[in-house]
């Protein structure tokens, strides 16, 4: 009988990355991505499945929700999260490196976990000279928090559904610049269209307390103009949509997002 390989701290710091792009549903010995991660770290596709689950039982966003991960995560595993959750600023992009590098994926790739296609590689497409330059730490940041919040949206808009990877946008609900602390927290993101992430940006629309959309006066002001009437009226007072074992956005950052930039 083959023994039994205990996990590491440097196997479960990637297992935490693939963690937060996933939803609980997705964490199966059958999900590709979870395959590919297991074929990586030469373990079994089983084995990697129920260490997400041990981990989905220390979550508090997935308390919330009644979801309770399975039972027998190890003092190793507790600590693991304590530790990659109490400074995402830091462990985020040093995950990301780790994850990008266990694939082999150099500074001419990008490298995206999509649930129905698992771990994609492909060669970066070129940019022109007014790309923003950033240090590789805050590029890592920005990757992680874009793969983590599309997929905990199931890769679609919220607000429309619409499914377009290409057009969709990892939406900061409170800012960048100003809430450093929850920059990476899949709880501070909304995954909408380009549309709307610029309207959420400026204050033209909101969520209420049921993640009910708002538009703002200076929107209702243009109807019954069709862009406006097809891409906002349509939607208002429907419920922000996400899989059912998706995390919630953070109620009290949707609230701070309505005091502080929507007019009503």
């Amino acid at each position: 009988m083959a023994l039994r390989k205990n996990w590491t701290r440097d196997e479960l710091f990637i297992v935490l990355n693939l963690y937060h792009k996933l939803t609980f549903g997705q964490m199966h010995a059958r999900q590709v991505a979870v395959m590919q991660l297991a074929e990586k770290l030469a373990r079994g596709a089983n084995s990697v499945a129920m260490k997400l689950c041990n981990l989905a039982s220390l979550d508090p966003a997935l308390k919330l929700r009644g979801i309770k991960g399975l039972p027998g995560a190890s003092k190793l595993d507790e600590m693991m999260w304590q530790e990659y959750h109490a400074d995402l600023n830091e462990t985020v992009p040093a995950s990301e490196e780790a994850f990008r590098k266990l694939f082999s994926a150099d500074e001419n790739s990008t490298l995206e976990v999509i649930p129905k296609e698992g771990v994609k590689l492909r060669a970066k497409s070129p940019t022109g000279p007014t790309e923003v330059i950033v240090s590789v730490k805050q590029r890592r940041g920005q990757e992680y928090f874009r793969d983590a919040v599309l997929n905990n949206f199931g890769g679609r808009c919220g607000v429309t559904q619409l499914g377009l990877r290409e057009l969709l946008i990892a939406s900061h609900i409170l800012p960048w610049g100003s809430h450093e602390k929850e920059r990476l927290n899949v709880r501070n993101g909304l995954c909408l269209s380009r549309l709307h992430d610029a309207a959420f940006d400026r204050g033209l629309i909101t969520f209420d307390e049921e993640l009910r959309l708002l538009l703002s006066s200076r929107l209702k002001q243009e109807l019954p103009q069709r862009a406006i009437a097809e891409n906002f009226a349509a939607y208002a007072g429907e419920r922000l949509v996400l899989p059912e074992d998706a995390a919630w956005p953070d109620l009290a950052f949707i609230a701070e997002h309505r005091a502080r930039v929507f007019v009503g």
